[in-house]
């Protein structure tokens, strides 16, 4: 049977999902999600997700949410993407780091900035979070100073992660340029074989609802 990762293109944490199962070789497919249409709300959702989140992972009976999750369920499955056992406790240290100052805030941020009516962004919320985002990309920037990846020789569920909004289009106060050593980083993510962009990769974008 083929995985299924119940998604939509917008999303960097479904990104980073769909990112892992692409590199890793698996047999999946991308079921589009309409989270802006209220799919995540609806009953039926709540029924098999009561987190109301995606991406949602299926495979047979097993259902999973959290892209982290999914993540170490793909390296379990492939043995890709977990560093060595010595690095083990190191990528996760990272996994946590970018669901809560990098992922957390540049998945708001973005929101803020470009899904909502222009009048209803708040100018005060979106200047708090870009300061907390700076402070994040410069905490990842210096960490990459020297190194190819984030733990170890290779790329792991750490670069998966923290890379997963940071190829989006839409701006949210992100210039490539002005982080040199997460810009090369990119670069080299990008060169994998088997790397899409977040819209080349999942179905949904902004496009679509206009």
């Amino acid at each position: 049977m083929t995985i299924k990762l119940h998604c939509f293109g917008e999303s960097g944490n479904s990104y980073k999902a769909a990112l892992a199962l692409e590199l890793s070789g698996l047999d999946w497919e991308p079921v589009f999600v309409d989270f802006f249409g209220g799919q995540a709300r609806t009953p039926e959702w709540r029924a098999e997700n009561g987190m109301g989140e995606a991406p949602v992972l299926v495979d047979d009976d097993m259902r999973l949410s959290q892209s982290g999750a999914i993540q170490q369920w793909i390296t379990d499955k492939t043995g890709k993407f977990g560093g060595t056992p010595e690095d083990r406790y190191e990528v996760l240290r990272w996994i946590l780091w970018d669901n809560h100052k990098l992922s957390s805030q540049a998945g708001m941020t973005r929101f803020l900035m470009n899904f909502l009516p222009e009048d209803k962004r708040p100018a005060e919320v979106i200047a708090f979070s870009q300061g907390r985002l700076k402070a994040a990309y410069d905490v990842l920037n210096r960490h990459l100073s020297g190194r190819d990846w984030i733990v170890g020789k290779g790329v792991t569920n750490a670069d998966l992660s923290c890379c997963g909004y940071l190829y989006y289009p839409e701006p949210f106060g992100f210039d490539r340029a002005d982080w040199p050593n997460i810009d090369a980083w990119l670069d080299r993510i990008a060169a994998l074989p088997g790397w899409k962009s977040p819209y080349d990769l999942m179905p949904g974008r902004p496009s679509d609802r206009q």
